[in-house]
């Protein structure tokens, strides 16, 4: 049986998303992984309406399952204020009982994002993600400078983790750079996991 990844991310407007997929093309272009892709669902200060139990478009929302049974996970968000959006950090609030009982201590994990600007706080963002990723006990794994597309890159990109520049107006699509990171990403994880799994 495969072992899943789980990619899991909040998107407002279509970019993370887009980035996400494209993690989960690299995980699977791993000899016995594959990707688990879910979302978060939006918060709000106050609940007007509740959220239908499955979203109306995109991946399915997460479960605390969903990340208990995962052999890694990459995680992703858009920029806000240079740190992660609200309803992933929400449900990064929720794990307790998976730091109490150390459930991902010792799976790989990466993270990603997607800001309008060039200089918006991608790299804050993705550190952001990471510090509680670090106290569960996760393994980070991020994007090493063999690979060509990150020196070459003249958008989004970077050592922590995979990114895209969407503009100001969320008009630039997700160029050839930011999708080659992206994949090697996914790649990089699950073949960590892979190695971890002890899966020759």
């Amino acid at each position: 049986m495969p072992a899943d990844i789980l990619v899991l991310y909040y998107s407002r407007n279509g970019h993370t998303a887009q980035l996400a997929r494209l993690v989960a093309r690299g995980v699977e272009e791993i000899p016995g992984m594959q990707a688990r892709l879910r979302q978060v669902p939006p918060v709000a200060p106050v609940t007007a309406l509740a959220q239908p139990p499955e979203p109306e478009e995109g991946a399915p929302y997460v479960s605390l399952d969903d990340l208990a049974q995962c052999a890694g996970l990459a995680m992703g968000s858009p920029t806000r204020f240079g740190n992660m959006a609200a309803p992933l950090k929400h449900f990064i609030d929720s794990t307790g009982a998976h730091w109490a009982s150390g459930a991902l201590a010792g799976k790989p994990a990466a993270v990603f994002t997607s800001t309008s600007t060039m200089h918006g706080g991608q790299e804050s963002t993705l550190l952001s993600m990471a510090l509680p990723l670090l106290h569960h006990g996760m393994l980070l794994v991020g994007l090493p400078y063999t690979e060509s597309a990150l020196t070459s890159t003249l958008s989004g990109g970077t050592p922590y983790g995979a990114s895209h520049v969407s503009g100001a107006g969320g008009d630039n699509a997700i160029s050839e750079h930011e999708r080659d990171l992206a994949r090697a990403l996914g790649r990089r994880l699950a073949d960590v996991a892979r190695r971890l799994a002890g899966t020759p």
